[in-house]
């Protein structure tokens, strides 16, 4: 992928000026700050997933089957607006594929409608089913699979080097929760019976081992989460890690994070390819048509490193030096754009929320034919790209030096699209 270069000259002095209402320092501390009560949201919504799926696994219920799903999207709230610190924090980015890695081959873990097919060239692990098989028989290799646990879906994650291979993190939960969506751009999400987890009257075979995936997968994405947790508290790896890079490049850092995630990754990867694909693959919560709000919670994620503050969903609020009071500082007309250009991506992603509350799920907007939804979709991406135009703007008013932001094809080469 092309990468979108921005900024040019660095200035080679830290910033030291009194003319800043805000010191570096304490937007960088804020900064950590607030991934410190994200990841620490993100545990403990996860914790609560784990007890809701614990008692789902005991009593394997339609209501319990539900309160499972419903821990789970709450779960992905505070996690999704963390997602702005995976661009520019090494930590974060090394790890994030375990937990939020998609899209995923259902094939590798459970059972799957006919119309999945058997194989595929790109993936000898496509239909390996972990759940049906207690040895798994790929390429020539056998893989004990007699016990499901942590250790043996951690090895098989992104087995073959086959990043479709997601066997950890939300995602797998998600498949194991809800099922395959089947319903492609109709409405409807994935709808697994609560019987597929139920001994006694278990629907599609291995409903213990199905139990132990499941129970397996959720414990997995807590000490995951753990781990990130601790390192942005204080003293953390993460916090480490970005005193290192000094006070210009932390502060490139918060806008690397800004300016990747609106770009290359949510307007291109997880937006404007499925629109031009009319692909309801290529939504990224698609089991359970959370995408309208995994995309929402990116948004919010952006604005909470500018301005600096972060509504916790758990009251753990937090609130201090901001980049948006050192841009008003330093060049106050573009302190203003930069505010309405997020307020305008904010707006749009709210009509878009407004859409999938009032019964058109994600897949639906972005299906072939629907010309209201596609238009949505397609204002939400403008206003991404608008508003990563402005943190360009922001990166050469600090001086700092030249930045990196991702790509995507279907942004800067969308004929590579289709080839």
């Amino acid at each position: 992928m092309k990468s979108l270069k921005i900024g040019l000259l660095a200035a080679a002095a830290a910033f030291t000026s009194p003319a800043f209402a805000a010191a570096p320092a304490d937007v960088l501390s804020n900064y950590g700050n607030i991934a410190q009560a994200k990841y620490a949201d993100s545990l403990a919504t996860a914790k609560t997933l784990q007890t809701a799926v614990d008692k789902f696994i005991a009593e394997p219920t339609e209501d319990n089957l539900n309160a499972a799903r419903e821990a789970w999207i709450a779960a992905r709230d505070p996690y999704q607006q963390t997602e702005v610190y995976r661009f520019g924090n090494a930590i974060v980015d090394d790890w994030e594929g375990k937990v939020n890695a998609w899209p995923l081959d259902e094939g590798l873990i459970d059972y799957v409608d006919v119309s999945y097919g058997n194989e595929s060239e790109e993936n000898d692990f496509y239909a390996a089913n972990i759940v049906a098989n207690p040895s798994l028989k790929v390429g020539g290799e056998s893989i004990d699979a007699s016990s499901i646990n942590p250790e043996l879906l951690e090895s098989l994650h992104e087995a073959g080097e086959v990043e479709a291979n997601v066997t950890t993190g939300y995602h797998a939960i998600e498949f194991m929760l809800w099922g395959q969506d089947l319903n492609g751009t109709d409405a409807g999400a994935g709808n697994r019976p609560a019987s597929d987890f139920d001994a006694a009257n278990c629907t599609n075979g291995n409903c213990e081992r199905r139990a132990q995936y499941l129970k397996a997968a959720t414990d997995l994405l807590i000490s995951d989460l753990e781990f990130m947790a601790a390192a942005w508290a204080p003293g953390g790896d993460a916090r480490k890690e970005l005193d290192a890079k000094g006070e210009n490049g932390g502060l490139a850092t918060i806008l690397t994070g800004m300016g990747s995630l609106s770009y290359g990754e949510l307007a291109g990867e997880r937006m404007k390819l499925g629109l031009m694909l009319h692909d309801p693959e290529e939504e990224h919560d698609c089991f359970a048509d959370n995408t309208h709000m995994s995309h929402y919670n990116d948004v919010v994620g952006i604005r909470n490193v500018y301005f600096g503050e972060y509504k916790s969903p758990l009251g753990n609020d937090v609130k201090g030096a901001s980049l948006a009071e050192m841009v008003a500082a330093k060049d106050p007309a573009l302190a203003e754009e930069m505010q309405a250009k997020l307020d305008a991506t904010l707006a749009a992603f709210e009509v878009m929320k407004a859409r999938a509350e009032a019964g058109e799920a994600y897949d639906q907007m972005i299906g072939e034919g629907n010309t209201e939804g596609n238009a949505v979709v397609q204002a939400a991406v403008d206003a991404l790209v608008d508003q990563t135009a402005s943190i360009e703007r922001v990166v050469k008013a600090l001086e700092l030096d030249e930045i990196a932001f991702e790509g995507s094809d279907s942004l800067d080469n969308p004929s590579a699209v289709f080839e």
